[in-house]
């Protein structure tokens, strides 16, 4: 069982190692689309961008509508080409010459079939830099233009840069998260600060509470006393009178229970 598996597992991979190695196979149809393909971009398209570095061309083109543009670029190069996207492809092609100078050369393209599309890959040497020019044909009979860009390599200093670069805007986050955590550790000492200032005030408020309301308990329990005195010397007259009335020399006699005030009509 065992060998039957590792025999399997091998046929297997042998398979796989055929497929990863196995090339498409392009009719002859297809083959003689590419081959169009391939002498349009490198003969015609990629040569007809360097015309735009002439400022006045491309403002003249720039004035145009894309249908003005689209039959424009059929009577001057005898292509078939979408006005919108050859005007984009002028300003990929101008913003990268200033980068890699002026053309030198221009190599051997390449062209792979990608559904509805035709992709042709042009390397190009420029004074400063190598680039390689991306263009694109409809996959049909009209092998219509539909995009191009120029895209400058990377150079070795170019990659070094930008690795430079990314290391260290990744360093510097580190270190900025770092700093924002040491200063949220060190607000945590503060907390017991602003606890005890909070606790302070509250008893204060609550000292000042309590001494308004002993303050507020005495003055009516002095009140309350003071009613009680004016009632005792009130009941102290209205005694003496009442003896005096009756001709007797002392109160011992009677007891005053109440009093009562009468409206006088």
């Amino acid at each position: 069982m065992k060998k039957f598996l590792s025999l399997l597992c091998m046929i297997t991979c042998v398979f796989g190692l055929t497929a990863c190695g196995s090339t498409v196979e392009y009719t002859q149809y297809e083959q003689d689309k590419m081959e169009t393909a391939k002498q349009l971009a490198a003969t015609v398209v990629v040569p007809s961008f360097e015309d735009f570095k002439d400022e006045s061309l491309q403002a003249q083109y720039q004035e145009y509508t894309a249908e003005e543009v689209a039959y424009t670029v059929k009577q001057v190069w005898g292509i078939e080409a979408d006005g919108y996207a050859f005007m984009t492809a002028v300003e990929s092609f101008t913003s990268s010459y200033e980068e890699i100078g002026d053309v030198v050369s221009i190599g051997e393209p390449t062209a792979e079939i990608d559904d509805k599309q035709i992709i042709v890959l042009v390397p190009v040497q420029g004074s400063n830099k190598n680039a390689e020019a991306e263009v694109i044909f409809s996959n049909d009979y009209f092998t219509k233009f539909e995009s191009a860009s120029l895209n400058p390599e990377a150079t070795m200093g170019d990659l070094m840069s930008k690795a430079a670069l990314n290391t260290l805007i990744g360093m510097g986050t580190v270190f900025v998260v770092l700093i924002l955590i040491c200063l949220i550790i060190s607000c945590f000492a503060l907390i017991p600060k602003i606890q005890a200032a909070f606790s302070k005030k509250n008893k204060k408020e609550d000292t000042k509470t309590t001494g308004v309301d002993n303050a507020v308990a005495q003055i009516v329990v002095q009140e309350e006393a003071n009613e009680e005195a004016d009632d005792l010397e009130l009941v102290a007259v209205i005694a003496a009178a009442i003896a005096a009335s009756e001709g007797a020399t002392s109160t011992d006699g009677f007891v005053v229970r109440s009093i009562r005030k009468v409206r006088c009509r």
